[in-house]
């Protein structure tokens, strides 16, 4: 499908898939069984630009439109979602909410490092007791003298064990605020490494805020009690994003399962001939144009700066793409029979990758609920 693509488009969608393809691709299974990230592929994104696609040409990214940083995701989901979601947690979470929402001190001063990729960007939202609800958060902010002191723990967080910039979200003085927050500030500690289920090549760890300093001109955007504006800023944003990648580990699986069906002979002939195979795999199809064409337009929505509407996309596109990678490579492994379970073949590692999309940037469910706020 084209969707009518720029043919700038188009060029970065190759590009992408050729280093995906080339450099990504042999490391998949070793990062997947030894659940690590192999920062020879950072480096070797630095001179492409993938790392400063959430950052604007002026501040030395590659950010032009927000359907080009989609299309990137969703090839390198097709290759490694895990992979793909480090570059996105680096990219948008972090360098792209800075150009956003900071002053042009804040812009000149974090965005250049991590639009190269000189530096690592996380952003630490979600807390032990603080998932969907994310209003209550319970680290705090005291402002004194020219810092603030953060407290709290921050988890599920992806980047977290390789980030020097983190974007803290805090209880301050003046209601929920944002902070950059740099490694090396005392008091900041990249907590344990978790240990997750899928996208294994994506580090995803804690961070431990004790009295940690934070200068006050570190406040992202210089302004108390922002920081609800600026989280809400953002999620539309990344539920796009998020569902871009779960477009593309689907697509993986939808491939896989095509090829696999029209070469496994049972009965004597390729299953591929059997209805029910044929079942699967139409509303496989279907299933991804769908999504795809739900997200593509959401995506074109928030370039045209129509964001009124592409929240309600957004939500949508969020709930349907990622429940369907659910569903689709659910599918996959079932049409692969047996050797879909085995590790021999990556439709089980897709199925595991999928699982956390309805999930991760606001549940299914939460989706349901903004979609109907707006049905109203």
């Amino acid at each position: 499908m084209d969707f009518d693509f720029t043919e700038e488009q188009r060029m970065l969608k190759e590009t992408v898939r050729r280093f995906a393809e080339k450099e990504i691709a042999p490391y998949v299974e070793e990062m997947d069984r030894e659940e690590k990230f192999i920062e020879a592929l950072w480096e070797k994104s630095k001179p492409l630009g993938f790392l400063g696609m959430g950052v604007p040409v002026e501040y030395g990214g590659m950010l032009t439109d927000y359907l080009s940083f989609g299309l990137m995701g969703e090839e390198l989901g097709k290759v490694d979602a895990g992979v793909a979601t480090t570059y996105g947690a680096h990219g948008l979470l972090c360098a792209n909410n800075i150009a956003r929402n900071a002053t042009e001190y804040q812009r000149k001063t974090y965005l250049p490092a991590l639009a190269s990729g000189e530096k690592k960007g996380c952003m630490g939202l979600t807390e032990p007791g603080a998932g969907s609800d994310a209003l209550s958060l319970r680290t705090t902010a005291k402002k004194v003298g020219n810092e603030y002191i953060l407290n709290g723990t921050k988890t599920f967080i992806s980047n977290a064990p390789i980030a020097d910039i983190a974007l803290i979200y805090a209880q301050g003085p003046g209601g929920l605020c944002t902070f950059i927050v740099e490694k090396n500030f005392p008091g900041y500690e990249a907590g344990k490494k978790l240990s997750k289920m899928g996208l294994r090549s994506s580090p995803t760890g804690e961070i431990i805020l004790q009295d940690c300093r934070v200068p006050e001109e570190n406040l992202l955007g210089g302004v108390e009690g922002q920081g609800l504006k600026q989280m809400f800023s953002g999620l539309d944003v990344e539920r796009f994003m998020w569902s871009c990648l779960a477009i593309g580990i689907a697509q993986a699986a939808f491939e896989a399962a095509l090829k696999y069906s029209k070469e496994r002979e049972q009965f004597g002939q390729p299953i591929f001939n059997f209805e029910m195979i044929q079942d699967k795999l139409a509303t496989m199809s279907v299933e991804l144009e769908a999504a795809k064409l739900l997200t593509y337009k959401g995506l074109t929505c928030w370039d045209k700066k129509n964001y009124k509407e592409a929240r309600m996309l957004a939500a949508q596109s969020k709930m349907y793409a990622c429940e369907m990678a659910v569903r689709v490579t659910g599918w996959a492994v079932h049409i692969f029979g047996g050797y879909g379970y085995m590790k021999e073949y990556p439709v089980e590692r897709y199925m595991r990758d999928a699982k956390v999309f309805p999930i991760g940037a606001g549940t299914t469910e939460v989706q349901k609920l903004i979609i109907a706020h707006y049905l109203r």
